[in-house]
């Protein structure tokens, strides 16, 4: 991959994570609630699993969204339950104005890691979206280990840059509510756009 092709592939990557979707509206609705420090965890198990994908792509292994179709939808609805219930936490938790959020609802760092990945491994679509995208970026009949590792590296940049920009903003967004009213609406906002996201997930194709 030459330089021009690295810098377009990390442009292309980074307008793709911030693009709206479930993870972009669970770092969104993370971030109001505890702040972006807090979206962390949740950003780099929705990036592991893109990177899984990405290299699946390099190797070639396209047939995995369509053979093990039934694996993806159990997924799906696993990860679409996961979020449904944390936006229902969120939406009927108590205002908290001491301190940002209320944190008995978030539910740690590991748990952060697995929701995360889960919301992005239960769309298979993503690996198809990697298959048509990289060969415009490298040679994919002669790529080699370097390529892919720097293929992940950007990815990774791209994707935690654009999800932590996401998360800095909604935190920003949420400092200025700090009456018990301005936090319980933001705790339904929130939660309600959590409970979206699970919402998408179960009913889309």
């Amino acid at each position: 991959m030459s330089i021009e092709s690295a810098v377009t592939f990390f442009l292309a990557i980074f307008i793709f994570g911030i693009t709206p979707g479930p993870g972009v509206f669970a770092i969104l609705a993370k971030g109001m609630m505890f702040g972006a420090r807090r979206c962390l965890p949740l950003a780099v198990g929705m990036i592991a699993s893109d990177i899984v994908y990405l290299v699946l792509a390099c190797l070639g292994l396209a047939a995995v969204a369509e053979h093990w179709g039934g694996l993806f939808t159990a997924i799906r609805y696993l990860g679409a339950a996961y979020l449904l219930y944390l936006g229902y936490k969120m939406f009927t938790s108590k205002p908290n104005v001491s301190e940002q959020g209320n944190a008995g609802v978030d539910q740690g760092v590991i748990a952060g890691l697995i929701q995360g990945f889960l919301i992005s491994a239960s769309n298979p679509k993503v690996i198809l979206f990697y298959i048509a995208f990289l060969p415009t970026f490298m040679d994919l009949t002669v790529l080699t280990s370097q390529d892919i590792l720097l293929a992940s590296a950007l990815t990774f940049i791209a994707l935690l840059a654009g999800l932590m920009l996401i998360a800095s903003f909604a935190a920003w967004a949420s400092n200025a509510l700090r009456s018990e009213q301005s936090v319980t609406r933001l705790n339904k906002g929130a939660g309600g756009i959590m409970m979206s996201a699970g919402a998408y997930l179960a009913l889309k194709g």
